[in-house]
């Protein structure tokens, strides 16, 4: 099964942000395009306005003067349902109701012919409930684009339950002939990206409600330590927080109120105080105009220790070692057993954290980095009763390696630590319930919300038992469930400690 031809024609019902994008994809790839909406109107004012943007990409030599009046000659809208009758393909982009989708997809099935592929681009719905209701259920799929469709190259190419693979397939190459980076998954809640990126949101939120940092602490310290392009506050004050709560609740609604995806109170109660974010002026926090965007907490100046003994290996910090030497720091190593640690002048010690509670006054904890060398900001955590002069020699051993320092409150497992454990165990479950493949998974991770590495890839660089491991402690903490590792993340891990096992 192939793409559709290119002098195929492609409908796109609903002409919001959405729906424009999606319709401007299709034209530029050289498709003929009907608009249509049930608002009177709107079809012809969203042809006017991707006509404008076909002006900008001129602008910016990203299509000829040519190429630009050739894409609007083919771009109409539609005064009814009955002008998209020889339409190849229909993608729906209306309000996210089950019974208006239903609805409008039976009204285009008494229109367009048996061999038209229908999709929808729901992000939150059942695919499998949305095309139930039709006479040719085979030909229907979910095409799930990413905002703004034009920019972001990653499709969800989704399968209900009654879609035939042949319309699986032919969605797939059509996406792909777009330009676009299709991946293939599963009717299930969330589809990958929603499902998969909900503890970045989550874990955020609860070291937040735990009071173990404020916002721009944890922001910061996600972008600065954990690679993340933006923190999990600042990236729902973008996308809203009304509509990220939204997908949260309907992912957890739809798992029937796994604990894994509950919603988070304090952003209920941001959104019923109207604080939506960009769009409202105020969210996590305030862009009015002359509003100051507060900074992250971090540690004063400290002096170095002259010496650090590294006693094992550090797993995914033992780059740290070679910082700290080039740093002017001596280190002394010494064989050790269990997880590696850093130990100061002073006899207190230096671990990376792994899910437990520092509880002593001689230890203190630092969170996970993407990339030590790269990293511009480590957070430490401590117990309260944690020796001053500990934290202290703690802050400057990494000032000296040229990090910022934030001290956060002694969360299990942190900030990154937690998040990436989640994310990690999360993908196992989708690929071990069958939604998508591994590769699928990191795909769509990485396009569809840029992290900076999928969550296999994530595993790989950290070991096969570290995210069981540090979910295993967190649990023991916080034993609601919400951070028990899933059977298919034990699987993985015991399967990698059998292939370690001398024979």
């Amino acid at each position: 099964m192939t793409a559709l031809d290119l002098s195929s024609p492609v409908a796109v019902v609903g002409t919001g942000t959405m729906g424009q994008g999606i319709a401007q994809v299709a034209l530029v790839a050289g498709h003929p395009v009907r608009l249509y909406d049930a608002v009177d109107g709107r079809a012809r004012e969203a042809a006017d306005a991707i006509g404008a943007r076909l002006d900008r990409l001129v602008e910016k030599d990203r299509l000829t003067g040519a190429e630009r009046e050739a894409a609007r000659a083919r771009l109409t809208s539609a005064e009814s349902l009955d002008a998209l009758a020889d339409c190849a393909l229909v993608v729906e982009a209306v309000v996210e109701r089950l019974d208006v989708k239903q609805e409008l997809f039976r009204a285009l099935e008494d229109v367009v012919g048996d061999d038209c592929l229908l999709a929808t681009n729901t992000s939150s719905l059942s695919v499998t409930a949305v095309g139930g209701a039709l006479r040719v259920p085979g030909r229907f799929v979910g095409l799930h684009f990413f905002n703004p469709a034009p920019l972001l190259p990653l499709v969800e190419v989704v399968s209900g339950f009654a879609t035939d693979p042949a319309s699986a397939t032919r969605a797939y190459e059509t996406a792909r002939a777009w330009g676009k980076t299709p991946v293939t998954c599963a009717d299930t809640p969330g589809f990958v990206v929603n499902r998969v990126a909900r503890p970045f949101y989550a874990e955020a939120l609860a070291v937040h409600e735990l009071r173990a940092a404020d916002p721009a602490t944890i922001d910061a310290v996600l972008r600065e330590s954990g690679g993340f392009r933006m923190g999990a506050f600042e990236l729902t004050d973008l996308i809203g927080q009304d509509v990220n709560e939204s997908v949260t609740h309907s992912v957890w609604q739809a798992f029937f109120q796994d604990v894994r995806f509950t919603p988070s109170l304090a952003q209920r109660r941001l959104v019923e105080s109207g604080r939506l974010g960009r769009k409202s002026g105020q969210g996590w926090y305030d862009y009015r105009d002359g509003a100051e965007r507060p900074g992250p907490h971090t540690a004063p100046p400290a002096e170095a220790p002259a010496y650090v003994v590294v006693e094992g290996d550090l797993g995914p910090a033992a780059e740290l070692v070679g910082l700290i030497r080039e740093a002017g720091v001596e280190v002394r190593p010494e064989d050790g057993y269990g997880a590696g640690r850093i130990v100061l002048p002073d006899g207190g010690t230096l671990c990376l954290t792994d899910g437990e509670l520092p509880g002593s006054e001689d230890l203190v904890h630092f969170d996970l980095a993407l990339d030590y060398r790269a990293a511009t900001r480590i957070a430490l955590s401590a117990s309260e009763g944690v020796r001053p002069g500990l934290l202290s020699g703690a802050t400057g051993l990494f000032q000296a390696l040229g990090k910022e320092v934030s001290v956060v409150g002694d969360v299990p497992g942190m900030i990154v630590a937690r998040t990436v454990a989640r994310i990690i165990d999360l993908a196992f479950d989708a690929v071990a319930r069958g939604v998508a493949g591994p590769e699928d998974v990191d795909t769509a991770m990485r396009l569809g919300v840029n992290y900076p590495l999928g969550p296999f890839e994530w595993n790989r660089r950290l070991g096969d038992t570290w995210a069981r491991d540090l979910l295993s402690h967190i649990h023991e903490w916080e034993p609601s469930g919400r951070c028990a590792p899933s059977l298919a993340l034990h699987r993985h891990a015991a399967a990698d400690a059998r292939e370690g096992t001398p024979s």
